[in-house]
């Protein structure tokens, strides 16, 4: 057991990922008191027990994951709803909006099943990636703030500058607390200036020549 997964079970958190967004966190404040968050691939719940006592009493966590949420919120924490649900179902958007109509913060740590091919599950992790950003197109406050993990691929790049179109500031992150031999890269996106994300065009098949990758910035170990 790692350091992560042993500092999770001591903080009572149910995984060792509450770290990499506790370090985005630090370093840019994508999470406000008050804000009302969805949590997206929210299984097993550690990312959205913590947004909960970030964003406190007056704020609001949603989860959304294949698997049934069960945690109870901290003390002094934000509400918790959990939602079982495959992002990719229709009814999905219905059921969110139900607990609420829009977030100023839209968390993605979701992965798809790993193949052990790095083209396939690069892509597949993509596509769920703009899944979660087709729901942000109606969900997302302008001058909100969306996390998402991906896993490294030809394809980050043109991701990227979709992003910055509908963004102020994009970064590509990888926290110390993410395993070294993982492919996985976090993409913050901050001050949404609304309207589409992903346009059609985005949406065309993937061209296979070159295999350039976004350049991730190490979070560095004087933010903590």
């Amino acid at each position: 057991m790692d350091y992560y997964a042993v500092k999770a079970k001591k903080d009572h958190y149910p995984a060792r990922s509450v770290y990499k967004l506790e370090e985005v966190q630090e370093k840019y404040r994508l999470l406000r008191p008050g804000d009302a968050v969805l949590d997206i691939g929210s299984f097993p719940g550690s990312w959205s027990l913590f947004a909960g006592v970030v964003v406190g009493e007056k704020g609001l966590v949603v989860g959304v994951d294949l698997q049934q949420g069960s945690q109870a919120p901290r003390p002094g924490s934000a509400p918790l709803y959990w939602l079982r649900f495959d992002i990719r179902d229709p009814d999905v958007l219905m059921a969110i909006k139900k607990i609420r109509p829009a977030f100023k913060v839209i968390l993605c740590d979701i992965a798809p099943k790993t193949t052990g091919n790095r083209w396939t599950d690069a892509q597949q992790s993509l596509r769920l990636v703009r899944t979660s950003l087709d729901l942000a197109q109606t969900l997302l406050l302008p001058g909100g703030n969306y996390l998402t993990k991906i896993f490294q691929g030809e394809d980050v790049p043109a991701l990227l500058e979709q992003l910055r179109r509908a963004f102020a500031l994009v970064k590509v992150l990888k926290p110390r607390s993410s395993r070294i031999e993982s492919r996985e890269i976090f993409i913050l996106a901050m001050d949404y200036r609304g309207g589409k994300i992903i346009t059609p065009e985005d949406d065309a098949p993937p061209d296979k020549a070159g295999n350039r990758t976004g350049i991730a910035e190490a979070i560095p170990d004087d933010t903590q």
